[in-house]
């Protein structure tokens, strides 16, 4: 069914079993999401940008049930179950029978408001909610599934298919979102890193530091309720989840650091090396952070070109895409710095 469609379908309250008064909705460049006040449902788009693929029926239902399996190991209670949405005589449902036109995540809809990116900005985080975070990605990434495979994807060579690829989804955005004096200075930066230190790469690899992690952690994804939960890590694409500790940890530093409280982010990383005794993490964190501000940079870029999106809400896009890049090359420049 047509995006479109769909999406003003799954906006009736009657559609839903709990009757909800009105249903919420946000997106972004591969979700919708209708919040109906007790739950949650997530619908992946029909899209595919390279790094993740969601065009057949098939795979949705693939990631649907991928993305409940692994969530479920930072958060307990919230990932529910992975639902068919129905057509029946031209009606879309959620309850009965009917042709499967689409599949859904189901969660328990949490208070937004607890959110980390939330309190931050309400000046309402304190230290030990950022220690308690460190430690619980610490202890995660002590348990979190390794092997020789997932360890391959931490050497070198293949991590520069990963920027490789920012780099040439970028090159549209050139004067756009970044400049191209920032395009080239954070991949020659990038490119001169990988190549000179190979070594640290490997020595990462060999001392257990690659694991199965979560992928996309950022202030907005963690939950400080009675119980604090780490939300919508990657499911779509291994590749970005078979990772160093330092881009997965890595990202939410880069995230305070956008935010402008370095102070965090330092602290952040202080408390999870104490927990960890990951001490060669400093080798390579700016490399991982300059990454990963670039990811967002692209990200945000992306919605340039969804024709969902609305005019303001692109406007908005744009300033923190060029934010990102402007992050990534301050990184991109400590790389250079520190040769």
């Amino acid at each position: 069914m047509e995006t479109g469609r769909l999406k003003r379908a799954l906006m009736d309250p009657a559609l839903y079993p709990d009757r909800p008064e009105h249903v919420g909705f946000t997106e972004t460049h591969i979700s919708m999401l209708f919040f109906t006040g007790t739950h949650v449902y997530k619908i992946k788009k029909p899209v595919n940008f390279g790094f993740l693929d969601f065009t057949s029926l098939a795979k949705r239902r693939y990631f649907c049930e991928m993305e409940l399996s692994l969530n479920r190991r930072l958060s307990q209670g919230i990932y529910l179950d992975v639902v068919e949405i129905r057509l029946k005589d031209e009606k879309v449902t959620l309850i009965g029978d009917g042709r499967t036109i689409e599949y859904a995540v189901k969660m328990k809809q949490i208070s937004e408001d607890l959110l980390m990116d939330r309190l931050l900005a309400r000046g309402l985080i304190r230290s030990e909610m950022i220690a308690n975070v460190a430690e619980m990605l610490a202890d995660f990434y002590a348990e979190a599934e390794t092997n020789e495979r997932i360890r391959s994807f931490a050497r070198p060579d293949r991590v520069r298919q990963d920027t490789d690829e920012n780099f040439e989804q970028t090159k549209k955005y050139i004067g756009t979102t970044i400049s191209e004096g920032q395009f080239q200075s954070i991949r020659r930066s990038t490119d001169t890193f990988l190549e000179q230190k190979r070594d640290v790469f490997f020595q990462r690899m060999e001392g257990g530091w690659i694991r199965d992690c979560h992928g996309d952690l950022r202030l907005e994804h963690i939950f400080v309720g009675e119980k604090m939960a780490i939300l919508d890590c990657i499911e779509f694409n291994e590749r970005l989840r078979y990772t160093d500790v330092a881009a997965d940890i890595g990202f939410l530093a880069m995230d305070f650091d956008y935010r402008g409280r370095d102070d965090l982010s330092r602290y952040l990383m202080q408390c999870y090396v104490n927990r960890s005794g990951d001490v060669t993490i400093g080798q390579v964190i700016d490399f991982y952070r300059c990454y990963r501000a670039y990811v967002r940079g692209k990200v945000e870029s992306f919605r340039l070109d969804d024709l969902n999106i609305q005019r303001e809400e692109k406007k908005k896009a744009r300033a923190r895409a060029k934010k990102y890049f402007r992050l990534s090359q301050e990184y991109a420049r400590k790389l250079s710095a520190s040769r």
